[in-house]
């Protein structure tokens, strides 16, 4: 598994007209922004069969109605909530409930079960706790059935599994002062009162539909992609074998990382199949050899933090000089080629302005490199040119697929370009029209994502949030987020947030989450230690905090408005209250290292460990209390 990794064979910056193409990519980016934005996708409605609730995987069992008091409600069993209960299981707090409206452990991994799921960054950075559990992928990029099994054996490891309530939509939130818990109420009658609730419902959770004209009006069969409906398509999750498509006409709109995976699967199987694209994605080849045994058994004890620090400094920031490239993909390709070509430079000092100005370069080269692929792959050369992707690599997520690009070779597909239209124009009874020309289908499938960076109320989909004196947290954070170190907000004691809030982020999506969950479950321990009856951030602890947040902020705005509208802008949006991405100055390690230092602080500042009283406790928390006392 371990190689040297090469400078990928890039076009010299001599083959470029760089100021052509950054006009290029201003082009390609003004001809598909909305004036709308994110409000061109809609929330999944009640009439539609995409119902957010619907779960085609497993049937919902009958269960009674909770009334109970629990110690940690925790709204999410992905692995931002597994990870969180893993972290609470480690500072000894047990009495803990995961509730999810899907069927099981997983999140997204439970929701996500369309033909060639896969993850797209390495495995054996994402999968968490690889060292703790002594579990190994078995390849580079895990299936997705792979990784949702994993959650479930994390969730039994850390006796989380007895305890969820899954097919269970949270309705309302409502802190009780009189007995300093939060009410949590559900769709299936239960009335959790929780002394801590933990927000764990990650980026991905919300699926979202394009509000494409006459969407309702389809008479054939739809469904997204994270509902994927394999009675009609036939296969199944761990053996995508779409035998029923045989005399289907299909449409899948959407050409991101779901689609990419999807799309060979379809065009292999379906009588006919249009891919409707309004924005290229930027594909390399998948290299995804399976686990080396010997590999493995070479690794030392930290190799998995060792790596993902590795990636990391790949990803977002830069190698040290001589470090080797461990992840060698399409993800680390930008940073391993400068890192060579400084090198055998000798390693010159440069100032920020020249390394961005260098590394930019790099980045024209790679996106070229990409571009050409194309042209080497597919045949028809209209067709390739409507593939290739001009934008800058990090506007969009970076993917890699060995059979997309060959499936436009195949006459059962068909790529419509919806860019001139900034999306689907419209849909009939038959099928959808694209350049005024209808096509009929027989099933569309939306490959159209999730709620990532959308208002705070579309992406958790719960009504009511409501803190002290029934302040509602939409309210709170009507111009976004303010916390204290991005988990913690006044006015809503013991109620702890996950995702992408406020501070450094980190590649590993679940190294972000693990680091927030260790924090979170100190705060949570703490309260406990000392007999509080709750815990809650200050008005000046998060006034601090957001200062300090802001003072290191990088302005990543200029970059943010040349790229094309994608979630990660959320669809070109200039004013970005839930940016995915905000710059930190000092780093990931400097914001680790912040929020480790203040857990071994004694003053804890920022935030307020309130004393109980006897009228606040429960006969659990009393005994609770003389117990840790």
């Amino acid at each position: 598994m371990e190689m040297t990794c090469l400078k990928s064979d890039v076009p010299s910056p001599e083959e470029l007209d760089i100021p052509a193409l950054k006009a290029k990519y201003r082009q390609e980016r003004d001809k598909r922004m909305r004036r709308e934005g994110g409000e061109q996708y809609v929330r999944p409605t009640d009439d539609f069969s995409d119902n957010y609730a619907h779960d085609p995987f497993t049937p919902v069992a009958e269960r009674e109605a909770l009334v109970e008091d629990i110690d940690v409600a925790i709204l999410g069993a992905g692995f931002s909530g597994i990870l969180a209960g893993y972290h609470l299981h480690k500072q000894g707090v047990s009495n803990v409930r995961n509730i999810d409206h899907a069927g099981g452990f997983g999140g997204v991994w439970y929701w996500n079960r369309y033909p060639g799921v896969q993850c797209d960054n390495d495995a054996y950075c994402y999968l968490p706790l690889l060292e703790e559990t002594g579990f190994m992928p078995s390849k580079k990029f895990s299936d997705g059935w792979e990784i949702q099994q994993y959650c479930q054996d994390m969730a039994e490891r850390f006796d989380l599994a007895d305890k969820a309530l899954f097919h269970t939509l949270v309705t309302g939130i409502r802190w009780d002062e009189s007995i300093k818990r939060w009410h949590v109420t559900t769709n299936r009658g239960d009335d959790i009162r929780a002394r801590f609730v933990v927000m764990a419902g990650g980026v991905m959770n919300m699926p979202k539909l394009p509000g494409i004209p006459g969407i309702h009006d389809f008479k054939g069969k739809m469904f997204h992609t994270s509902r994927w409906e394999h009675d009609y398509t036939g296969g199944s999750w761990t053996a995508p074998e779409l035998e029923k498509l045989r005399d289907k006409r299909v449409a899948i709109i959407g050409t991101g990382a779901t689609s990419v995976q999807a799309v060979p699967y379809l065009a292999k199987y379906a009588k006919h199949l249009y891919v409707l694209q309004r924005t290229p994605s930027n594909i390399d080849e998948r290299p995804n050899p399976p686990t080396d045994a010997e590999w493995a058994a070479s690794l030392q004890p930290g190799w998995q933090q060792e790596r993902m620090a590795n990636f990391h400094r790949a990803a977002q920031q830069f190698f040290i000089p001589g470090e080797p490239d461990l992840i060698c993909d399409i993800w680390t390709e930008i940073s391993r080629n400068l890192a060579i070509e400084l090198g055998e430079e000798g390693w010159p000092a440069l100032d920020p302005l020249e390394f961005m100005d260098r590394r930019e370069v790099v980045d024209f080269q790679v996106m070229e490199r990409l571009r050409r692929r194309v042209e080497s792959i597919v045949e028809d050369k209209d067709t390739a040119e409507k593939l290739k992707p001009y934008f800058r690599f990090m506007c969009k997520r970076p993917l890699s697929n060995n059979d997309y690009y060959p499936a436009f070779n195949q006459p059962n597909v068909t790529l419509i370009d919806v860019s001139g239209t900034q999306g689907v124009e419209r849909m009939t009874e038959k099928g959808f029209v694209a350049d005024g020309v209808e096509h009929e289908v027989d099933l569309v499938i939306f490959a159209s994502g999730f709620e990532v960076t959308s208002d705070l109320k579309r992406r958790w989909g719960i009504d009511t949030v409501e803190g002290r004196g029934g302040k509602s947290i939409y309210d709170h954070w009507t111009n976004g987020a303010s916390t204290f170190h991005g988990v913690i907000t006044d006015e809503f004691p013991a109620m702890f947030y996950m995702g992408y809030i406020q501070g450094a982020t980190n590649s590993s999506t679940t190294e972000q989450f693990g680091r927030q969950a260790e924090h979170i479950a100190f705060m949570i321990g703490e309260t406990k230690r000392r007999g509080a009856s709750t815990v809650a951030a200050t008005r000046e602890g998060v006034e601090g905090y957001c200062a300090h947040c802001k003072e290191n902020e990088v302005d990543m705005s200029g970059f943010q408005n040349d790229c094309t509208p994608s979630y990660f802008n959320n669809e070109g949006d200039k004013e970005l209250k839930w940016a995915l991405f905000r710059g930190y100055l000092p780093g990931w390690d400097a914001f680790r290292d912040m929020l480790g230092d203040w857990r071994k602080s004694d003053t804890h500042q920022g935030v307020k460990f309130e004393d109980a009283s006897p009228a606040h406790l429960t006969r659990a928390d009393a005994e609770s209390v003389v117990e840790e006392r």
